[in-house]
């Protein structure tokens, strides 16, 4: 019997934070995006206080300054690093692993006996929880689909002690009658508002439409997550990720931007980052798009633009990139303007063992590969920015502002956490 489970972290973003602030346990708390501008991640007690998604930071000022919410900015480097250590942890129970993504993995059990299997995914959540401190949730079914469905029940459900097998349960369809058709793995929000026009409101409306009707009306990727519903898998685990077809860097400024020189070094600090991550993933890139815009919510005068660069030969090396890149930006920048964000992205990936020459090029490309290489060990070893071209500037200002981070515990040799007597 096919057995998939689906283990995903409750809150994580706020449960990064708790790890190493156990203050914030059985507090509201939220994390906010970029700038501090809205939240993008609540604990249960944020969520119960009425708190949305999304909402605006502002809108819930009165509750930050009374202590009665505590509001972190994101601290994406913790995230990162935390789920790839929760990733590490489950890849100790089984050799088929599909990462979904930061805080979701699938986990192939097939073959486990379907009496122990329950006992097996409490193992591995208990054993997640003691080595990283991130508590998870785990929904275990025949089909992807049904597991993300089990989990959604295993996060609710305060019995099921954050596990619920639905591999040939008598509950299995109880959970698909509870479950509305929108909140379905694979139905999208147009969908779900025909589908419940159509009298198909449930998860089990939707696994007893006939196949004729699916078929015509949702078409052969409707019809796959029906016979999914019916314990069919059509889903198979992604061991490895899909073949990256661009890269993009791209940040809200803290403060508006208004000459070339400080777009210069945004542009110059994004191009860098992004080139760091193509050579991380051991991609080059064939050319590249550099965008601007000002904030459209602000009643100054509004403009946005962007370009894209081809690059004579695929490359790596961010001196390279950094010079097309501000050759783009000289193209598209104007005066006059406060710019509110700009970014970069690499597109034209190709592996780099794959990179076509060019006959006439004079460009160094193996003294180039053995620069980055020697840049990237130090910036490793000694920290990010040790090494770092003078494009990118030394102040910074137009910098993203993230006034209530927490220190990057796991990250940075200067922001460990201190035990103190």
């Amino acid at each position: 019997m096919p057995m998939v489970a689906l283990v995903d972290c409750n809150n994580f973003y706020v449960s990064c934070e708790r790890v190493f602030n156990p203050k914030l346990e059985g507090r509201p708390v939220v994390v906010l995006s970029n700038n501090d501008g809205c939240v993008v991640a609540r604990s249960n007690e944020a969520k119960a206080l009425g708190i949305p998604a999304g909402v605006a930071a502002f809108k819930i000022g009165d509750l930050i300054k009374s202590g009665t919410v505590h509001a972190l900015s994101s601290n994406y480097a913790l995230y990162g690093d935390m789920s790839h250590r929760i990733m590490e942890t489950l890849a100790q129970f089984t050799p088929e692993i599909e990462v979904y993504s930061i805080d979701e993995a699938f986990l192939n059990l097939t073959g486990f006996d379907p009496g122990t299997v329950t006992d097996y995914a409490r193992t591995i959540r208990a054993t997640v929880r003691r080595w990283t401190g991130v508590p998870v949730s785990i929904g275990v079914a025949e089909t992807k689909t049904l597991a993300k469905i089990a989990n959604r029940f295993a996060k609710k459900s305060p019995k099921s002690g954050g596990v619920v097998n639905l591999t040939a349960s008598p509950h299995q369809e109880r959970a698909l009658a509870l479950t509305g058709v929108g909140d379905v793995w694979g139905v999208g929000r147009q969908y779900a508002k025909f589908l419940i026009r159509n009298g198909v409101v449930t998860a089990l409306d939707l696994r007893d439409a006939t196949d004729v009707w699916v078929k015509k009306h949702m078409g052969i990727v409707g019809l796959r997550t029906v016979k999914e519903l019916r314990g069919t898998p059509c889903l198979s685990l992604e061991q490895c990720p899909p073949e990256k077809k661009e890269m993009c860097v791209s940040r809200s400024f803290g403060q508006p931007v208004k000459t070339r020189a400080a777009m210069h070094e945004a542009i110059a600090t994004y191009t860098t980052r992004a080139a760091e991550k193509l050579r991380k993933q051991r991609f080059a890139a064939g050319a590249l798009m550099v965008f601007m815009m000002t904030n459209r919510f602000r009643d100054d005068p509004q403009y946005a633009n962007s370009t894209v660069v081809e690059l004579p030969v695929p490359t790596d090396s961010t001196h390279e990139l950094i010079r097309y890149a501000l050759h783009g930006t000289n193209a598209i920048f104007r005066e006059g303007y406060r710019f509110n964000k700009a970014g970069v992205i690499l597109t034209g990936l190709v592996p780099r063992g794959e990179i076509q020459t060019d006959l006439f090029c004079t460009v160094d490309h193996v003294g180039a590969r053995r620069l980055m290489d020697a840049l990237d060990r130090v910036n490793t070893r000694m920290g990010p920015g040790t090494l770092k071209y003078a494009a990118v500037g030394l102040n910074q200002d137009w910098q993203t502002k993230f006034k209530r981070r927490s220190p990057r515990y796991t990250t940075r040799w200067d922001e460990l956490p201190v035990v103190s007597k």
